[in-house]
């Protein structure tokens, strides 16, 4: 996927946080410590990073018409088998408390909570939102 498609999928599913531009999706793309995950569908994209042995979830999208058919699973799977590979030992991810959805998924994916940034998230009208820190052995 082009760094213009992910920037397209990535509106259709976030408003708050905001969506990430195409020029965000660049300079990640760039950057030889992350690496992208794309659905076969291209239905759904992972972008994860590792450094230091950790492995941090950066942005995980499914086109809203395609949810709920296991495309999520199954790139959380893919992402910690390239994290293993690129040695990290540890995975980490943030999601704000709000997000039931996401949290069941990360859950049911084996993530625990293991901190908390409150306000980190601002919300449409303002509010702000505290985002969970998620984390998984990868050992």
């Amino acid at each position: 996927m082009t760094p213009q498609a992910l920037a397209a999928l990535h509106a259709r599913c976030f408003a708050s946080p905001p969506p990430w531009s195409e020029a965000s999706f660049l300079g990640f793309l760039d950057d030889q410590t992350c690496f992208l995950l794309v659905d076969p569908s291209s239905h759904g994209f992972l972008l994860g990073r590792v450094a230091a042995q950790e492995a941090e979830i950066l942005t995980i999208a499914t086109d809203p018409s395609h949810r709920r058919g296991g495309i999520a699973r199954g790139l959380m799977a893919a992402f910690e088998v390239e994290a293993r590979r690129r040695e990290a030992e540890t995975a980490f991810l943030e999601v704000a408390e709000t997000n039931a959805a996401a949290r069941a998924l990360y859950a049911a994916c084996g993530f625990t909570e293991a901190g908390r940034r409150p306000g980190y998230y601002v919300a449409e009208g303002g509010a702000r939102i505290a985002a969970m820190i998620l984390c998984k052995s990868l050992a």
